[in-house]
């Protein structure tokens, strides 16, 4: 005797080998044994043989009409043999019935299964929505087949062009461009990036990196809703000041100037001035919200994304010829030494005269010429003494970051300057440390400094930049301690060698600077009252909530910038057709080109000193993934000093989204302690021209 049984939702058959009360012995054609239960048999039979049931109950199966079975099943719930009668018009033979069984079992649309051998037919309107899904899905399998096809030949189906972008950053995996996409690259053996590129769905690897950046950080658009610009206030007293800032060509958002008046007996003032956006926004209005969900400015070689609208900035800006509201720290100067006698912060409306231009004066304002009091530029009197005391200021900066353990900050680190226009890309080289950069650094750093001292004196929070702990000792190694951390209380930045740094220099560009000025401009009206009128009060938990808000987008924007310099640096190489160039070692298997700062990585490169120079030949690159492929060709006589001078980062943070040359964040060398940070690092230095 053979049986047709069901096991863990199959079927299978066999022959009895014995039998125990509810219960058979089976063996099953592949010559398994298997105990079947009773009530799992379907069938029994004696001819034909188990196999061949097996096989001729599957021809069977497919040649049953699934239309006319369920017409023929009614509504009913039926047993298996009660069907086969009525459509075979006959009590069913072994093999009708098990390929009834398996055509009812494998057709779920035309009949829910109910039971051991019991089925029911699907409703009418259940039926018809099935197969209207099924002939749909047959249907998008040929479109989708046909979509592959146009992409293996490179060509962008009309329905998936406006779908370019989210397909590569944020598909619908279910969708069938988004699968024909897979499907494509799958078979041709490439990324969905660089068949979008081939197809026309990308116009070049510069919209690739700017739109994953824009679909990650700016989801909603980079336009800004319409906005009111608040009137500028008109009851500040004008300052008696003719104040200049010194910027880069490509700077808009000026929010720095000074001022130089003598005042007698070798006394002079200086007025360090930064535009006051916080006078016309509020905490929690509109444009507050505005500038809080971008909480900077983001800034690419050739382009960038201010944090506040064209409007407010124009309305802001120091530009010159303009009298502007602006929060000044006058700080008065005994010129013999340079000591600070006196500072006084003051909320005011300042006239500007010039806006001085780094690309009109470096090559004037040199340490020789200033030395000489040699050429001729506008405020050339005012920059001669302010040069005097930045001299002053960084060496007592120096003397106290030696005093917190450190060694003095490296001076000669190189600077790169991009500038794109109609997608041609300069790179200039810019030696750190110039008269003009080290004058509005350590103006800055002074500003930042007294700035954090006076809302931590009237007992308000702000926002702090930190660096190092007390003594220089500390749990979790040099890095951990000397990593820079943004606190709501003053601390000493060990770096900078100042007892509190407060970013409060860059309101037009930074959320965390615009506000600290809230914060100070509290502290400039109500005095030692601010800690009732300012608006983020002791422990305010929304001012931690900005803190890791601020943390976050700034991290991201720095990674963008920093691949798009990366991507121009590429665009250089083929638009100067440098195939040859020379190199400096930064470290093991790491190198730096010497004209642009392309870094590479050579694994398996012989052991070189760092600053050793070498001859590169450039294999090949790749503007989409950002790689490059060379090989040394030869070394080069000497070590580059100023190379080897320098404080090379490879893999901490990138370099500071706008004015700061080169902020050391990430971890220090752990040969190096004194090059964890430096002044430009933090300080506000002229923005960065990568606009």
């Amino acid at each position: 005797m053979n049986l047709f049984f069901e096991e863990s939702g199959d079927f299978k058959a066999g022959s009895v080998l014995s039998q125990a009360g509810e219960a058979y012995q089976v063996e099953l054609t592949s010559g398994k044994r298997s105990k079947v239960k009773a009530k799992d048999v379907l069938l029994q039979f004696s001819a034909p043989d188990a196999a061949s049931l097996m096989e001729q109950a599957k021809a069977a199966a497919s040649e049953i009409d699934l239309e006319f079975l369920w017409e023929v099943a009614g509504q009913e719930e039926f047993a298996f043999a009660e069907l086969g009668a009525e459509y075979f018009g006959h009590a069913p033979q072994p093999v009708e019935a098990a390929g009834l069984i398996l055509a009812l079992h494998h057709a779920p649309i035309y009949f829910y299964k109910k039971g051991r051998g019991r089925y029911k037919a699907a409703p009418e309107a259940s039926l018809k929505a099935a197969l209207a899904g099924i002939e749909k899905k047959k249907q998008q399998a040929l479109v989708q087949a046909g979509y592959v096809e146009q992409l293996k030949q490179n060509i962008l189906p009309d329905s998936m062009r406006a779908l370019a972008l989210q397909l590569l950053f944020k598909p619908d995996k279910n969708g069938i461009e988004y699968k024909a996409l897979a499907e494509a690259c799958d078979q041709m053996q490439t990324s969905a990036p660089r068949l979008m590129l081939a197809a026309g769905g990308l116009s070049s690897p510069k919209q690739l990196h700017l739109s994953k950046f824009l679909f990650d950080s700016f989801p909603k658009g980079v336009a800004f809703p319409p906005i009111k610009v608040p009137a500028l206030p008109t009851d500040l007293t004008v300052a008696e000041v003719q104040a200049f800032s010194i910027d880069d060509v490509t700077t808009t958002e000026i929010d720095d100037a000074f001022s130089v008046v003598a005042l007698g007996d070798g006394k002079i003032r200086v007025g360090i001035h930064i535009a006051a956006p916080a006078l016309g926004i509020q905490r929690g209005d509109a444009l507050d919200q505005i500038a809080r969900a971008r909480m900077s400015t983001v800034y690419m070689p050739g382009d960038k994304i201010t944090m506040l609208p064209d409007e407010l900035v124009e309305a802001y800006t120091l530009g010159a010829g303009q009298t502007r509201p602006a929060l000044s720290l006058y700080a008065t100067l005994d010129t013999a030494d340079w000591s600070v006698l006196s500072t006084e912060t003051k909320v005011e409306a300042v006239p500007m005269a010039s806006n001085l231009r780094h690309n009109d004066l470096d090559a004037l304002v040199t340490e020789e010429n200033l030395a000489n009091d040699a050429g001729d530029y506008p405020h050339k009197a005012d920059i001669a003494q302010l040069w005097q005391w930045a001299q002053v200021l960084e060496q007592s900066r120096m003397a106290k970051r030696e005093s917190f353990g450190m060694k003095p900050e490296q001076t000669n680190r190189v600077d790169f300057n991009f500038y794109v226009e109609d997608d041609v890309v300069s790179i200039a080289r810019r030696k750190r440390g110039a008269p003009l950069d080290k004058i509005v650094a350590e103006l800055m750093i002074f500003a930042n400094s007294s700035w954090g001292k006076l809302m931590n004196d009237c007992g308000i929070p702000g926002i702090y930049r930190a660096q190092g702990v007390a003594g220089g000792r500390g749990p979790g190694g040099w890095a951990a301690r000397m990593q820079v951390r943004m606190l709501t209380h003053a601390a000493p930045h060990q770096g900078l060698g100042v007892d509190q740094y407060a970013w409060s220099t860059s309101p037009l560009r930074r959320y965390t600077d615009l506000v600290n000025q809230w914060q100070i401009i509290a502290c400039v009206k109500a005095g030692v009252s601010a800690p009732l009128v300012a608006p983020f009060k002791p422990k305010d938990a929304d001012l931690f909530a900005i803190v890791s808000g601020f943390d976050a987008a700034y991290a991201a924007y720095a990674d963008f910038q920093s691949n798009m310099e990366r991507y121009w640096c590429l665009r250089w190489l083929g638009q100067e057709q440098a195939r040859q160039v020379e190199a400096v070692v930064l470290k093991d298997e790491v190198l730096r080109l010497v004209e642009i700062p392309l870094i590479i990585r050579l694994p398996g490169m012989p052991q070189m000193a760092r600053g050793a120079q070498v001859r590169l030949d450039i294999l090949r690159w790749d503007e989409v993934d950002l790689s490059v492929e060379a090989r040394i060709l030869e070394m080069l006589a000497g070590v580059s000093a100023l190379e080897e001078e320098e404080e090379l980062e490879v893999e901490g943070e990138p370099v500071d989204v706008e004015e700061e040359a080169a902020e050391a964040d990430g971890e220090p060398a752990a040969d190096a302690p004194a090059e964890a940070d430096d002044s430009a690092a933090e300080a506000d230095t002229p923005e960065a021209p990568t606009e």
